[in-house]
Formats: C-alpha cells, sequence, structure tokens
C-alpha cells in the first residue's frame, strides 16, 4: 500500500464524512440516538419495584393484621387503602387499577396468639411479569420480617429473654453496582444497542444512497478496487459513531446516571472501534440487498432482533434452551457487552478481555470478507 492508496483513502473518507455532515436528518437521529434514547432508556427502563398500587381485604381488623400491612411500605408500595369485598378487589384487578390485593382472614391474630399456622391470600397481576415476579418476592420478604418480630413478642409475652438455637448470619459483598441501580444497567446497554442499530443502518445507509445517486456505479469504474471503495464509508462510520458514544458517556451515562467509569476510556474506545467494524461487514450485506433506504431499515431491524436477543444482555447464555446457547458466540453483541460493562464497571484490562477482544476481530473479519464478496458480486451481475 503506496501513499497514493493512502491518499485516495482519506479523500474518499473526507468525502463521505463531508456528504453525512450535509444531511441534516441523518445528523439529527445520529445525535438523537446517543443522548435522547440512552437517556429515556436509562431513565424509562426499571427493573426495581417503586410505588406498586396494592389494596388489601382485612377481614380482622386486628392489631396483628395491622402490623403486617404496615410492611407493605414505599417506596416499594403504594397502598391505595381498604376494599370491602373479593369481587371489588377482582374489580381492581382486571382493570389493573391495582397490581395486587393482599386478604387478611377472620380470626388471623387468635390463630397466632394460640401458636397456629394461618394464611394470608395475595391475588397478584403477573401480566407484567417483572413486576409481579419483583412484588412477590417483596410480600415474602415482608411476611418473614413479620414471622420474626411476631416471635420475638412471643418470647417476650411468655417471659423469655432468648431463645438458644444456631442461627447464620449472611455477609454479602455486592460488587460493581452495590446500590442495585438498574439504571445503570440500562443507560450502557441503550447505548450499546444504539451503537448496534447505527453501526448496520449508516454503513449501509451511506452505500444505498450512492445507489440512489447512481454514483456506485461510477465508483465502480474507477481505478479503486472495491476494497478502497468501502474501506473510507467504514472510517467515516467509525469516526461518526466514536464521536456519538464519546456524546453518550460524557454527556449522559456518567453526568445524569452518575455512572463510575472504572476502566480506561482508551480501551473502551478500541473495543467500540473493533465492534463497528464488525457490524460493518453485516452493513455492508444489507446494502447489497437493498435498493433503498425504506428496505434498509427493515432488513437491519430483522438483523438487530436476534443480535440484541443472543447477546445475553437480558437473558444469561446459561438460561437459554441447551440448542440456543452456541449460537451466543455468533452475536458480536455478546462479546461488545461483555468487554464494554467489563471495563465501565469492573474496571477490567487487556489482560482480562483479550480473548473476546479477538473473538469479536475474528468474527467482525468474516463478516467483512462476507460482505465484500456480496458487494463485488454485485457488479460481477
Amino acid at each position: 500500500m503506496n501513499l497514493l492508496w493512502w491518499r485516495r483513502v482519506l479523500s474518499l473518507t473526507k468525502k463521505e464524512l463531508l456528504q453525512y455532515s450535509r444531511d441534516i436528518i441523518l445528523v439529527i437521529a445520529t445525535l438523537y440516538f446517543f443522548t435522547g434514547e440512552v437517556f429515556i432508556g436509562g431513565k424509562g427502563v426499571s427493573f426495581d419495584l417503586i410505588n406498586a398500587p396494592i389494596g388489601y381485604v382485612d377481614y380482622d381488623q386486628s392489631e396483628a393484621s395491622r402490623e403486617w400491612l404496615n410492611k407493605l411500605r414505599q417506596p416499594y408500595f403504594d397502598v391505595k387503602g381498604s376494599i370491602d369485598n373479593d369481587k371489588d378487589a377482582q374489580h381492581y384487578l382486571d382493570n389493573s387499577s391495582l397490581l395486587g390485593v393482599m386478604e387478611i382472614p377472620h380470626n388471623f391474630q387468635n390463630d397466632l396468639l394460640k401458636g397456629q399456622s394461618t394464611d394470608i391470600s395475595f391475588q397478584l397481576d403477573a401480566s407484567n411479569v417483572i413486576l409481579g415476579n419483583l412484588a412477590n418476592s417483596y410480600v415474602s420478604l415482608s411476611n418473614a420480617s413479620f414471622n420474626q418480630e411476631w416471635m420475638l413478642k412471643k418470647l417476650k409475652i411468655n417471659d423469655i429473654d432468648e431463645m438458644e438455637s444456631p442461627s447464620v448470619d449472611a455477609k454479602k459483598m455486592i460488587l460493581f453496582n452495590p446500590e442495585g441501580k438498574s439504571s445503570w444497567f440500562m443507560a450502557i446497554s441503550e447505548m450499546m444497542t444504539v451503537m448496534t442499530l447505527l453501526s448496520l443502518f449508516l454503513t449501509a445507509a451511506i452505500l444505498v444512497k450512492e445507489k440512489e445517486r447512481g454514483t456506485i456505479e461510477q465508483l465502480s469504474i474507477a481505478p479503486l478496487t472495491p476494497f478502497q471503495i468501502l474501506l473510507p464509508k467504514i472510517l467515516a462510520v467509525e469516526i461518526i459513531l466514536l464521536i456519538g458514544v464519546a456524546l453518550s458517556l460524557f454527556l449522559i451515562v456518567i453526568p445524569v446516571f452518575e455512572v463510575p467509569f472504572q476502566g480506561e476510556f482508551w480501551l473502551f474506545f478500541l473495543v467500540s472501534a473493533v465492534y463497528i467494524y464488525a457490524m460493518s461487514g453485516l452493513g455492508i450485506f444489507i446494502a447489497t440487498v437493498s435498493k433503498n433506504l425504506a428496505q434498509v431499515m427493515i432488513v437491519s431491524i430483522i438483523l438487530i432482533m436476534p443480535i440484541v436477543l443472543l447477546s445475553g444482555a437480558f437473558t444469561p447464555p446459561e438460561a437459554m434452551p441447551e440448542w440456543e446457547q452456541p449460537i451466543v458466540h455468533f452475536s458480536p453483541l455478546y462479546y461488545y457487552i461483555n468487554m464494554g460493562f467489563g471495563i465501565i464497571l469492573k474496571g477490567a484490562g487487556l489482560n482480562l478481555i483479550w480473548t473476546d477482544l479477538l473473538s469479536l476481530f475474528a468474527l467482525g473479519t468474516v463478516l467483512f470478507i462476507f460482505g465484500i464478496s456480496q458487494f463485488r458480486k454485485q457488479f460481477e451481475n
């Protein structure tokens, strides 16, 4: 590769960046995705149970029932009040006014004083399975807390100072996200999803626009190889998206959500650059099978769904069916997420992520060669 070769590549890269800057809609869309979309993803999606609306039917009206209901407190639950009967309770669940309804039976306190077990009914709307599971877990914790306090009260009533029995004290160390902030996870995940979408779409859009303008044929008869035609477009996309990642990190993820960036910035940008390279091969393939931007968007959406769902971001590979687990390694996002979260939250260095980085580069090279071969066939035909 001589100096003239590089001059051609740099001139074409400059041309691609200039054409991109003139497309105001595309520039605004890119800025929105890396800022507004990441902000909405971090703020609008939460895996925490906050102010879940619940009601209760208290048939006992006793001190014990009031103590139990007092366990359902904010910020997890928002107790809307008492319900007269089961029919009204079912009505509130049917129209989604309440997430759950507690029902405390008659003789609740008397049974406890007699040392007899008693049941509390909890009707839960699990149509939203995430909120349903969280509400169920918090109610179980509330019940365990009530049982513990009631046992201590019973021992005190019977003048028993202490109960001689062994106990286990579990000391937990929560690493990397000690407060369990789902906004950290969602903001980073959304940024990586945006990278995935734009890596596919921008690469394909730049090529398809050449088709629409009729300039792709001119490039094909120029003294340029397919690699020389495609490399400047990939470099332009790399520059655009790396700037977008910087905006996302320094304007949204770190200052707004207070995500502690534990690792090296240069390493994260290196990983991001390799990821864009890996996705560009699929972007070139999309451009070869698409005739306009509408088709580019449709094909991009078709491809992005399995890439995201097989990345392990929301479902760990170990929880997937056995036949599906090996397919995870064909998703570039799987490696990017492992390295991205490792660098940002865990402070992982190159010595810990080099295997994933090499795997991503190898997969990207295969996809890039595949994209170039499809691009070449388009003009051979």
